[in-house]
């Protein structure tokens, strides 16, 4: 179970959605990235189940051992690729992750890890998308919640469109991968999270460890 009074070496399963990853710019490199820490797991979803048959066996089996959730994808039209929307539908099944015995993901941590074409300032009540990515975002936060698990403020990179500078996006992928260590290590105080809207907030007012 994760925690974060103690250093420890919590298992991070990143749950990577992307169906066009050879168009990437940004979640390639961040996949590079956190691919090969230690007590890290990476689940490319497109690469495994290329024609959609979800292997819901191995995939319950991947969730219950490990402690920190990572759910990484853009966002496609205000939700989530399809293949993970299918995973959604298939893995958390009834008596294995919600109903009377459906307890297998009780108290584990779970991420949001999003990447948005348009800029922030989309995302608010005079933006052309109206909604805040933390409102577009409900569905995923109550579906954590439903099955026991705890929501994490979401790590968001937004304005991918325009991030022409390769400085920036290294700037991103550095961000992302302390924020998975930083999981992983248990380094989080969990009293923070109900004071930001996203976990970048933390990561970016915390100077990263020399």
């Amino acid at each position: 179970m994760p925690t974060s009074t103690e250093p420890m070496a919590n298992k991070v399963l990143i749950q990577f959605a992307h169906p066009a990853l050879q168009k990437s710019r940004v979640n390639r490199r961040l996949i590079t990235a956190v691919r090969n820490l230690e007590n890290v797991t990476l689940n490319d979803l497109y690469e495994e189940y290329p024609d959609f048959s979800v292997n819901v066996r191995r995939e319950q089996q991947l969730l219950m051992s490990h402690d920190i959730i990572v759910f990484q994808h853009p966002l496609y039209w205000y939700s989530c690729p399809a293949l993970l929307k299918e995973w959604e539908d298939l893995v958390l099944q009834y008596g294995f992750a919600y109903g009377a015995q459906g307890t297998k993901l009780n108290g584990k941590w779970a991420l949001t890890a999003i990447t948005t074409g348009g800029p922030t300032s989309a995302y608010q009540r005079d933006g052309s998308n109206y909604f805040t990515i933390r409102e577009l975002l409900r569905p995923f936060e109550q579906t954590v919640r439903f099955c026991g698990m705890v929501y994490l403020p979401p790590f968001v990179i937004s304005g991918t469109l325009a991030l022409k500078n390769e400085d920036q996006i290294a700037g991103y992928v550095a961000l992302y991968r302390r924020a998975v260590e930083s999981l992983r290590d248990g380094s989080f105080d969990a009293g923070e999270f109900e004071h930001v809207s996203y976990l970048n907030e933390i990561l970016q007012r915390s100077p990263a460890a020399a």
